[in-house]
């Protein structure tokens, strides 16, 4: 068995305690499209839930997977860094998504500062988007690519579904069973974003249009238990 291929794939603990929507990065209070979407009466159901997450985790999933591997990969290098980030903003139309997903990269990086200060965290923007910050935490714990674009397809998912249970009151072990029969896409979709990550290939512009007008949507929501 390969071991340097094992601890490529492998996600460290740190990482893990990173992607966890308790650890005080703000995290929590995204719901990734979710709230909006229950909110206009697209998913109310256990099986709504399903297909909204594998819609989520084939689109925006896919790119964030694949931008968190990049950047773990161009930490060092300031102008593929601002690159990326343009990236990012170009494959994010909608000005909430876009501000979203700069406020969790940011909290996710001060609460990476302070559990494991390095050095690569000062290479950063002040406010990166979500998946840039997730590379770097990769880098910062230890890890790399692949962990990160495995982490970052993870919590496209697991951020979801655990407003649904919140917001429509779903058995939270119902919730459980379907992620887990999502695992083996989570890691197909990871693997495809880390091929996609490699210098040179251009990353997938996988496109959720619906998620984009639910961002914008929700902006509009008078009384919210999310922020986005």
């Amino acid at each position: 068995m390969n071991t340097a291929a094992q601890h490529d794939t492998a996600v460290p603990a740190a990482l893990l305690l990173l992607a966890d929507s308790r650890l005080p990065a703000g995290a929590h209070a995204h719901s990734g499209g979710l709230a909006a979407a229950v909110d206009t009466g697209r998913v109310r159901t256990l099986e709504d839930l399903q297909r909204f997450l594998t819609g989520r985790l084939t689109t925006a999933g896919l790119v964030a997977a694949a931008v968190a591997a990049r950047a773990a990969q161009v930490l060092g290098d300031a102008e593929q860094l601002a690159a990326l980030e343009a990236e990012v903003d170009a494959r994010t139309p909608s000005p909430a998504a876009r501000e979203a997903s700069r406020a969790q990269g940011r909290g996710l990086l001060r609460a990476v500062a302070r559990a494991w200060p390095s050095p690569v965290l000062d290479l950063l923007p002040e406010r990166p988007h979500a998946p840039v910050a997730l590379g770097a935490a990769a880098v910062a714990v230890g890890s790399g690519p692949a962990a990160a674009a495995r982490v970052a397809a993870l919590t496209a998912v697991t951020g979801p579904a655990w407003a649904a249970v919140r917001l429509l009151g779903l058995d939270p072990l119902a919730v459980s069973a379907l992620l887990a029969g999502l695992a083996p896409q989570v890691e197909q979709v990871a693997d495809e974003a880390l091929t996609s990550a490699k210098p040179g290939q251009p990353l997938p512009a996988a496109s959720g249009p619906m998620l984009e007008l639910l961002a914008q949507a929700h902006t509009r929501t008078e009384v919210r238990l999310f922020a986005s």
